[in-house]
């Protein structure tokens, strides 16, 4: 396959660590970032090899859409000059194309029995936010991993979600995935990139690399062990192994906002973890650190300890077989979507197969006979009504699309992009709203995916799923895929597939906000060539002793850059703190003026399940209290 070849004789590495010294300093003071000069000097080895098919041209926060957004926060469009407007109006505009923006789409059309308008304006190249797919072709196979939205679960048949799920086409929530083709012993595969991860069965490994002394250590079956021969101290092994006892017992909240959850609320979750299992917060830093936790961005010293239970209430099925994952992860989901809401934006059938399977039709997304529209790479900059909001009979919304601004008019607007876009974009947010904005904080993510020819290498240590504790990102996984998406119904040791390394930034002991900026200006100031030479010098440590080879055996990278992938919810942030209330309450309380706020940070839960339940909550105030009055 081809495979992104960054030039030879770009910046030297002295150069590049003092540009990026440089251009530290100039984010925290919301200057030119690193992405910018590293663009300046060495083309875009930013965004890398996209893959191939529909989302090729989308993996990540690329360039171009870096660029644009640092326009917004930095100021570019605080005056509006030269701008077009297109003459169109809309009942309903919704700012974002990721899941709660497609949901409040969808959702708007039902309330209003499809005899209104919407329009969805997407910055990105394809829809989906970060529910998009990276797709690569190894040796012939087509093979598919997720960029960011990952797994869904079996809901309760009747509850809101289990019937949004039934309305979109997916009936059948539980997927048959491929089965063990190798005449060799089989060994268990995960569905997800976390299945291992929880479980970490007998074919789990741990690797501890040169900080822990020597050339490095592999532990193969660690908890069965009892991490004899892990070169870590007395002290830790007795406190990992006091985690991993009571890690499954954890407090039983009775419902959201009973007092176990606003206890919880009041402190860090390294807190609860040191009262909980008596454990050091040395160990939790060096070995716990960001994985518990890292559902929410950042490692446990950073997040109210809330965190870790919220999506509790979430209520899937409590069986074995409940977590789910498409071969694009969540790209299933916001592609159902996208054919209920326009039936032909995805070539064939309207099934799970189908669904996955088909193309995007693009031109068939904005088409000017629809009640439903989506218009992508618009780059919205600017929403604010037309005159005072309570009195306010249109907003007025502009948007970048290639190089150019346009305006739109709209009865009611649903922002359902995050927090630290829409802080910037809504021009007459007041200052109640600004303050609650102000108390999201967002930390960066980079999903790498990582396509090798076979994991024979894996199969050899009698491994399917490990962890380190230094490097880049943290573990990984061998997974089949559902059979409708694979290109194989089985799965062997010399099958072709993607090693996903989720990539998380953590500084722990640093405030929640400075960890976010930190982890964005490291994330953005290294280079894809960097980050690919990272990923192979780490491999060839951890696998070279069994015959891995990267130079032969990894058949591409593809990054996905995601430079405000999670809320990190602090302590106070779901239920308030000194008699105020939570900041996600100012914006969910009622709508301002004609303008609603949806997305999953202001349930400060990182699910997709909560874009849908608050794209639900907005449309349901906008229909409620702003277009039955218009």
């Amino acid at each position: 396959m081809k495979k992104h070849s960054p030039s030879q004789d770009g910046i030297t590495r002295r150069d590049f660590l003092n540009s990026t010294l440089l251009a530290s300093g100039a984010m925290l003071l919301n200057q030119v970032t690193p992405a910018e000069l590293l663009a300046q000097q060495n083309g875009d080895d930013f965004t890398g090899y996209g893959g191939v098919g529909d989302y090729a041209n989308s993996n990540g926060n690329t360039e171009a859409i870096l660029k644009a957004g640092h326009g917004i926060r930095d100021g570019a469009y605080d005056t509006l000059k030269d701008v077009a407007d297109t003459g169109e109006t809309f009942d309903c505009l919704i700012v974002g194309g990721g899941i709660s923006g497609l949901a409040a789409a969808l959702l708007f059309q039902r309330g209003t029995q499809n005899q209104c308008t919407s329009l969805v304006l997407e910055n990105h190249p394809i829809f989906g936010g970060e529910a998009k797919q990276n797709e690569l072709e190894v040796d012939g196979q087509r093979l598919t991993a997720h960029q960011g939205s990952a797994v869904f679960w079996v809901p309760y048949p009747y509850s809101f979600i289990g019937r949004f799920y039934d309305s979109i086409g997916l009936r059948a929530p539980r997927f048959e995935y491929q089965r063990w083709g190798s005449k060799e012993p089989e060994i268990p595969l995960s569905k997800t990139p976390y299945d291992m991860s929880g479980e970490m069965p007998k074919t789990y490994g741990f690797y501890f690399g040169k900080k822990f002394g020597g050339s490095g250590t592999w532990l193969i079956d660690p908890w069965g062990k009892k991490l004899e021969g892990a070169p870590i101290t007395a002290q830790q092994k007795a406190d990992l192994l006091e985690w991993r006892n009571g890690h499954h017992h954890r407090p039983k909240p009775k419902y959201h906002g009973d007092p176990i959850t606003r206890q919880l609320d009041s402190i860090t979750l390294e807190e609860h973890m040191m009262q909980r299992f008596g454990i050091s917060r040395e160990t939790i830093r060096t070995l716990l650190s960001p994985v518990e936790g890292g559902g929410s961005g950042l490692g446990p010293d950073a997040l109210s300890a809330y965190a870790e239970y919220a999506a509790d209430f979430l209520y899937p099925l409590p069986e074995d077989d409940a977590d789910q994952m498409f071969p694009g992860g969540n790209t299933g989901i916001a592609r159902h979507m996208m054919k209920t809401l326009a039936p032909d934006s995805i070539t064939g059938a309207a099934t799970i197969e189908g669904v996955q399977r088909g193309r995007v039709n693009f031109a068939a997304l904005d088409r000017k006979d629809q009640k439903a529209r989506v218009r992508l790479n618009a780059t919205v900059v600017s929403v604010e009504h037309e005159g005072a909001a309570e009195k306010s009979k249109a907003v007025l919304v502009t948007y970048l699309k290639d190089g150019k601004l346009y305006r739109v008019r709209a009865r009611s607007v649903v922002v359902a992009g995050g927090c630290w876009t829409a802080k910037h974009i809504v021009r007459d947010l007041p200052a109640t709203h600004r303050e609650a904005y102000d108390q999201f904080y967002r930390s960066p993510c980079l999903m790498a995916n990582v396509a090798v020819r076979n994991w024979r290498f894996l199969y050899k240590m009698g491994v399917s799923g490990c962890r380190w504790f230094e490097g880049l990102g943290n573990y990984m996984e061998v997974r089949k895929l559902p059979v409708f998406g694979a290109p194989s119904a089985t799965i062997g040791p010399d099958s072709p597939t993607v090693l996903t390394l989720k990539c998380l930034y953590s500084y722990p002991g640093l405030p929640t906000q400075e960890q976010g900026i930190r982890g964005r200006t490291e994330m953005i100031g290294t280079s894809f060539h960097q980050y690919e030479q990272q990923i192979r010098d780490q491999f060839n440590e951890m696998f070279g002793h069994v015959g891995f080879d990267a130079k032969r055996d990894i058949a591409g990278i593809i990054l996905n850059r995601w430079g405000h992938a999670y809320l990190n919810p602090q302590p106070g942030f779901f239920f308030g703190k000194d008699g105020k209330p939570a900041p996600s309450e100012v914006l969910r309380a009622a709508p301002f003026g004609r303008i609603a706020f949806a997305n999953t940070d202001l349930a400060g839960i990182m699910d997709h399940r909560t874009s849908i339940i608050e794209a639900d909550r907005a449309v349901r105030q906008l229909l409620d209290h702003v277009i039955t009055q218009s």
